[in-house]
């Protein structure tokens, strides 16, 4: 699997978990979510504007952006508690329920 491959899977990974996080939220969500997803979208269009045949820059900027998201949910954990990062950053499911 090349670094493109691994990229767009990552690139999925990140873009499908903020637009299902905004549509769980749907009562807490804001225009804030939307741009999210839509800067990420932009800054993996603009890595475009590189040639991909000699170089992997999409990749790489997916992966980063996943890894990025990952560090931020742990985080998050850390210092606020299982409970409120359920209810911010998963939904308002019940933290029981395998979180």
């Amino acid at each position: 699997m090349s670094v493109m491959s691994i990229g767009a899977v990552c690139f999925g990974i990140a873009i499908g978990f903020i637009a299902y996080r905004t549509l769980v939220r749907k009562d807490s969500a804001a225009i804030t979510d939307i741009s999210a997803v839509v800067g990420a979208v932009g800054g993996g269009a603009v890595t475009v504007w590189f040639d991909p045949s000699t170089g992997d820059t999409f990749g790489w900027y997916s992966i980063g952006l996943l890894i990025g998201m990952a560090i931020y949910y742990v985080q998050f954990l850390v210092l606020n508690g299982k409970r409120e990062a359920a209810t911010r950053l998963g939904g308002a499911g019940d933290v029981d329920a395998g979180i």
